[in-house]
């Protein structure tokens, strides 16, 4: 634990700095091991932490996500904790903090392959059977629109396999390569045209790797952006599972043991002043990137259904689901930018009420762990409600100020274009959403007492 004390011109020097790393690696040690949209590149919690802390400090991110601050820490010399409550980021993010033993992760990849593909190859039939006994209707239908028949079958022999794996680190490691093959920007061995930064959209069209059409009219031609390619779901398993192997020996073993836990930022299970650093990226507002939407696409295979998952998806920050919240009394500007989205839109206006509420109580969670004298950056994206700017990096600064923060700074970061992008509508237009890619994140400063 470090005694070291922040001024404001400290904090001001470093947040104006450059955060862009457009031209940096992003993908070294376990960083690669699952597709997560909107995730900061490494260097920034990188740069974050070597600046404003010191080895041994004890790091915070209470919306951690695919876990990229957290492994920064580890590879950094500090402690590490981080919550969420979604859970294949949980998943994902332990996944990428465990050490495993290679030759065990081999030898276990080479049993599921071989029993999976015995199934699929003796009785596809009974795995239909075994499907149908297995998911209620709702899932079921959920399925048979977004996966082929064939690939539904290889999907649930894997799935049965990595469950029947008794060692919990042994078994949430392949369950992550297992979704590392359907959550990605391509929509992976589903139907689906892009699961890592938009809502899913079907293809219009699938061919084998002959060329012959699976889905769609041969003789009709289709953009590019809208035909995939069929790839069976195990030869895709075996290459993201050895792929992330590779990635485990990147790990670190002899450092300070990470804690990843289920818990809301709203409400955390932390002692006050125990905190010397907080790094986090909290959801857009209004659902603007909706996590569930992706991630349920994996999730139905280790037993969440449809149903169960929508329930989930109400607790998250940014939800849209206001009936019964409990409203937080907001400060001025904050409020004249809800009153001035109510004025075309009532329900939309709710639903940004609802996400300022929600982050004045992970403000005031922060303010209240952070030990005195030290810092938390939260990394924001703005949102548009009704093409009205939300403002988010400037009412959370004013809602951090309210907590009893002070907000000397907000760092400005330039995004690549072609790795973020907003869901803009339901309709795949590729010049409109060009048009509405963000451009830029902020990086809040607050600072306590």
């Amino acid at each position: 634990m470090t005694e070291q004390v922040f001024t404001k011109d400290i904090l001001k020097n470093i947040l104006m700095g450059d955060f862009n790393f457009h031209d940096k690696e992003s993908n070294y040690a376990s960083h690669n091991f699952h597709s997560f949209p909107a995730k900061f590149p490494p260097q920034l919690p990188q740069k974050l932490i070597y600046e404003l802390s010191e080895e041994g400090d004890v790091i915070l991110d209470p919306m951690v996500g695919s876990g990229t601050t957290v492994v920064e820490a580890i590879l950094l010399n500090r402690k590490a904790i981080g919550f969420d409550i979604d859970p294949l980021a949980l998943e994902i993010s332990k996944v990428k903090i465990t050490p495993l033993e290679e030759k065990v992760v081999e030898d276990l990849l080479e049993i599921i392959i071989y029993k999976a593909s015995s199934r699929v190859n003796k009785s596809p039939d009974n795995l239909r059977s075994q499907i149908e006994k297995t998911f209620d209707k709702e899932t079921l239908d959920f399925l048979d629109c977004w996966y082929l028949p064939s690939i539904q079958g290889e999907l649930f022999a894997l799935s049965q396999e990595i469950n029947s794996i008794e060692n919990e680190d042994f078994r949430r490691f392949f369950k992550v390569a297992f979704s590392g093959t359907i959550v990605t920007k391509s929509g992976g061995v589903s139907l689906a045209l892009d699961l890592g930064h938009t809502r899913p959209h079907l293809a219009k069209k699938v061919i084998d790797k002959q060329g012959k059409t699976i889905i769609g009219n041969p003789q009709e031609k289709y953009p590019s952006y809208a035909t995939k390619i069929f790839k069976s779901a195990i030869l895709e398993f075996e290459k993201k599972a050895r792929a992330n192997l590779i990635g485990v020996s990147n790990i670190p073993q002899n450092c300070y043991i990470p804690e990843i836990r289920y818990g809301n930022a709203q409400n955390l299970d932390i002692e006050e002043n125990s905190i010397d650093l907080i790094i986090t990226s909290p959801p857009y507002a209004s659902n603007a990137i909706d996590y569930m939407r992706a991630h349920k696409f994996s999730l139905i295979w280790f037993g969440d259904g449809i149903k169960s998952l929508s329930e989930k998806r109400k607790a998250y920050i940014g939800s849209e689901s206001t009936n019964g919240f409990d409203f937080e009394e907001l400060p001025f500007y904050t409020k004249s930018i809800i009153k001035k989205i109510k004025q075309v839109d009532t329900k939309k206006s709710l639903v940004l009420h609802r996400y300022y509420s929600e982050m004045t109580r992970v403000l005031k969670e922060m303010y209240r762990v952070l030990r005195p004298g030290k810092i938390s950056v939260v990394v924001v994206g703005n949102s548009m409600l009704r093409g009205i700017d939300t403002e988010i990096p400037y009412c959370l600064s004013e809602i951090g100020q309210e907590v009893g923060f002070s907000v000397p700074v907000i760092g400005v970061r330039e995004l690549d274009r072609n790795r973020r992008m907003l869901p803009t509508s339901n309709n795949v237009n590729l010049t409109s959403q060009i048009q509405q890619r963000m451009h830029e994140e902020h990086l809040i400063g607050f600072l306590k007492g």
